[in-house]
């Protein structure tokens, strides 16, 4: 499995060195946090924690990444499905964050240079927190 990670960050090309950089603070937040790599629409992207989950059209419960990073076209994107006190915590946050577009679950930047570091690494250090028992309200178990 890690050298499937390797792989995937070396077929980033020009991208390599920022996944990298946001891996690295990802894990240093949440040390000993499992790292593989998910499914994510023709390709794959690293996912970090798995939790069960079950989207409300789905009759089964699988299983989705806590945290995840993927390199797009003009962007890096880090979800972090977590929420926490009935908000989303990527969306909560986004007013702290830099310089950086948020959805529910996704915050979206071109450089980690551009990002609030420190605010990032709550972020990540929160979601693992708030989900250490078990429960999640993003996950519709």
């Amino acid at each position: 499995m890690p050298h499937e990670i390797e792989a995937w960050f070396a077929a980033a090309g020009p991208r390599e060195a920022e996944l990298r950089r946001v891996d690295a603070l990802v894990t240093a937040a949440a040390p000993g946090i499992d790292r593989q790599l998910v499914p994510a629409g023709s390709g794959r992207m690293l996912g970090y924690g798995l939790m069960p989950y079950r989207p409300r059209s789905a009759k089964e419960t699988t299983t989705t990444p806590l945290i995840a990073l993927a390199a797009q076209k003009r962007h890096l994107s880090l979800y972090v499905c977590a929420v926490v006190d009935g908000g989303y915590l990527a969306e909560t946050r986004a007013g702290r964050l830099g310089s950086v577009s948020c959805g529910k679950s996704c915050i979206r930047f071109t450089s980690l240079d551009r990002v609030d570091a420190e605010e990032l690494s709550a972020v990540v250090r929160d979601a693992v927190a708030a989900t250490a028992d078990g429960r999640n309200a993003f996950a519709a178990v």
